[in-house]
């Protein structure tokens, strides 16, 4: 959890950047990466230095060659605003761009961040801006990965509109839910084809790297692998496309595939059926014309809603055998149109709907009070529905108000594991209950309704009320004792 010094280091660096003419929040956070990614190369290479001193060795994948040692953010930091500026703009800045600029026989580029910073800019307006800013920035350890998620997360919060076409940032915790639910392995093929500033992506690997650490980095094929070839994620939004790929770099991922691309029109057929892990949380609040909907997906279902195209889409992009969990409006739920119908009788009867953990309103707020729902299903393509969890969670850990003030001892969300991982726990569960199990055959008869509310019982305890003649011999001994009252005032007036 992000602590309130940490807040108040952000808030003054984001207040110094603004007071000095960079006004729009995306590329204040753009820039702000730009000198944390710098930053943490330092940090990085200062590492490797202290290990190749503790062996006696020479440093081992050097970042910094020695003819380079005053691109270092200790070496520039120290500088005059003047030449630290010069420093930055000139030298510092196209070396980043350049990074995992590696060559095949074909002269290709070998990094999708190389591919992606092409375009980047130095937007800083003035050495003095500059200077400030990387002096406040020298008071954050950017060593702990939490501080690192935290700090993304603070920073895309003070983002104050939600966006276009109905995007907003997913809450880390509920991320990281999602994962723990899907548990990610390192055989996995992890996508989001809306990814955005890539937080699923990197939920993921920091999952890998702290459950599986001796399998992703056991040698050089299993760490190929692991940067190589994991992770996958589409946007087509170019800004987001850098934040998302250098935050992948700073988590410790050095080419994920995370590339340009509308994933609702642009039909893939390389794509098509090669992840066996999905997790997103795509625009919900927007439709499209058939013409610019990709036709593959129209045929399976027939709708201009995106949220009901996104869940075609993963259907598709999902390996038999894959699993997903998605964040859907619940609209998805109960909608009553026949591309809605078709598509939950789909989920039900030809693929393995495992859960819907139903959200409270207020877990995007801000950006917005929609009611949500985390899908979780396995594509079989030859049904194995048999019972559906439902679980109705009422707290996250934070106030459904728009400030979201930490709660940690309102939170479900360790129950929801906890119950998730045993699933023993269930079978006896009653419906008045916050999780329980639905067969199929039940859903079916509801018009395949996934709303928990179809299905939850409300215990209501009998309330027992005094007989009417009583409470009416109640009142009107209460008048006549006003009365008496009243006449007493009265003589005493005179």
């Amino acid at each position: 959890m992000i602590t309130g010094e940490l807040k108040s280091k952000v808030d003054r660096i984001w207040d110094t950047m603004w007071s000095g003419g960079i006004s729009n929040p995306l590329t204040v956070i753009e820039q702000l990466t730009y000198l944390l990614f710098i930053k943490r190369l330092d940090e990085l290479h200062t590492l490797k230095e202290r290990k190749a001193t503790r062996t006696k060795t020479s440093i081992e994948d050097p970042i910094f060659a020695e003819n380079q040692e005053h691109l270092r953010w200790s070496h520039f930091s120290e500088l005059a605003p003047e030449p630290m500026f010069a420093t930055v703009r000139d030298e510092v800045f196209p070396f980043i761009k350049t990074l995992g600029q590696t060559s095949d026989a074909e002269g290709e580029e070998g990094s999708t961040y190389t591919h992606h910073m092409r375009d980047a800019l130095f937007l800083m307006p003035t050495p003095r801006v500059l200077s400030n800013v990387v002096d406040q920035l020298d008071g954050i350890d950017m060593n702990d990965a939490d501080t690192k998620g935290d700090l993304y997360e603070y920073m895309l919060g003070k983002i104050a509109s939600a966006g276009q076409n109905g995007q907003f940032r997913t809450p880390r915790h509920i991320i990281k839910l999602m994962v723990e639910m899907t548990a990610p392995t390192p055989s996995d093929v992890i996508c989001d084809p809306a990814c955005g500033t890539a937080g699923f992506l990197n939920a993921a690997s920091e999952y890998l790297q702290r459950h599986h650490s001796g399998e992703i980095y056991r040698d050089e094929a299993s760490r190929r692998r692991f940067n190589d070839e994991t992770f996958h994620g589409y946007d087509f939004d170019s800004t987001m496309l850098r934040i998302g790929s250098m935050n992948m770099l700073l988590h410790g991922v050095e080419n994920p595939d995370i590339r340009y691309k509308d994933s609702l029109a642009q039909a893939d057929e390389s794509d098509a059926e090669k992840y066996s892990l999905i997790l997103a949380n795509p625009p919900f609040a927007g439709s499209l014309n058939f013409e610019s909907t990709a036709k593959d997906l129209l045929q399976i279902v027939k709708t201009k809603k995106t949220e009901l195209l996104f869940l075609t889409l993963f259907l598709r992009l999902l390996k038999t055998g894959g699993r997903a969990a998605v964040i859907v409006p619940d609209g998805v739920l109960f909608g009553s149109s026949k591309a809605h119908k078709s598509l939950r009788k789909m989920l039900v009867e030809e693929q393995k709907l495992d859960a819907i953990i139903s959200m409270p309103s207020g877990v995007f707020k801000p950006y917005a009070g929609v009611s949500t729902a985390i899908l979780l299903f396995t594509k079989t393509n030859s049904g194995g529905t048999d019972r559906v969890w439902f679980y109705d969670m009422k707290a996250d850990g934070f106030s459904l108000d728009d400030k979201r003030t930490p709660q940690p001892d309102k939170s479900d969300l360790p129950d929801i594991i906890a119950r998730w991982q045993n699933p023993g726990w269930e079978m006896g569960r009653k419906r008045t209950e916050q999780s329980f199990l639905v067969p199929k055959s039940e859903i079916a008869s509801h018009d395949y309704d996934l709303s928990i509310n179809r299905y939850k019982e409300v215990e209501y305890e009998a309330v027992e009320h005094e007989a009417p003649q009583e409470i009416l011999q109640r009142l009107a001994a209460l008048e006549a004792e006003i009365a008496e009252g009243q006449k007493a005032l009265e003589g005493m007036l005179g």
